[in-house]
């Protein structure tokens, strides 16, 4: 069981994510605007927060703005509007762990939920900066990799691709949420611009990139790494 903080002026919402997270077992607090939910963010001690964009007092925004700036590391999962493209770059640029798009599924909800929650959570502190997959070891806070020992020239792009790959390992990840992450355009470009990126990668961390065991396409949805 994990405590959630939903941070969600829209009554209905609010209530509806609360049933969702108590069915599943989890505990939920709640706040309906920018300025309680930076309170409770503080003084609950959630292990996650749901924080919409647009709230009354204080953006989710400048919520999460504040958070980071203090040092939290409280994962935050933002919510966004359709077509609110500039929130979800401005929410990831300023710290947030992930993003949902209105509306959504509750099932997609407590899957990324879940997928946040480990990752904020290693088994091996100490040495989760260090990732395997296939004969590749990527150190991400030494913004190294190598495979089969040898190191690999990795550009400052490729070496974000992977590292987000990293962050969502096993999970699909659509062109556009990593030209939102990697990329960072307000106005999101054409997506030819993530595949030509994705085959320069294979190209380095890829036995055979024409047939990729570790960095796979998922027709029509986007991209996926596997061990």
């Amino acid at each position: 069981m994990s405590r959630v903080l939903v941070v969600e002026d829209d009554e209905a919402m609010a209530v509806a994510l609360q049933d969702g997270f108590t069915f599943e077992g989890h505990e939920v607090t709640r706040a309906s605007d920018g300025e309680e939910g930076l309170r409770l963010a503080r003084e609950s001690a959630p292990e996650i927060v749901i924080l919409d964009v647009m709230l009354p007092k204080m953006t989710g925004l400048e919520v999460c703005k504040r958070l980071r700036g203090e040092g939290s590391k409280l994962p935050i999962i933002m919510l966004t509007a359709r077509g609110q493209e500039i929130d979800k770059v401005l929410g990831l640029k300023l710290g947030a762990d992930d993003y949902i798009t209105k509306p959504f599924s509750f099932m997609e909800l407590i899957a990324r939920v879940e997928a946040v929650l480990r990752r904020s959570q290693p088994d091996d502190p100490a040495g989760s900066s260090v990732h395997h997959f296939g004969n590749v070891v990527v150190d991400i806070l030494r913004h190294e990799a190598s495979k089969d020992g040898l190191a690999l020239d990795l550009t400052p792009r490729e070496f974000r691709l992977l590292e987000f790959f990293i962050e969502h390992q096993g999970e699909v990840v659509s062109r556009e949420a990593l030209l939102d992450a990697v990329w960072g355009y307000d106005n999101i470009p054409f997506t030819r611009t993530v595949d030509t990126h994705i085959a320069k990668l294979r190209k380095k961390i890829e036995d055979d990139p024409s047939n990729p065991k570790h960095l796979i396409t998922v027709h029509r949805l986007g991209y996926k790494l596997v061990d």
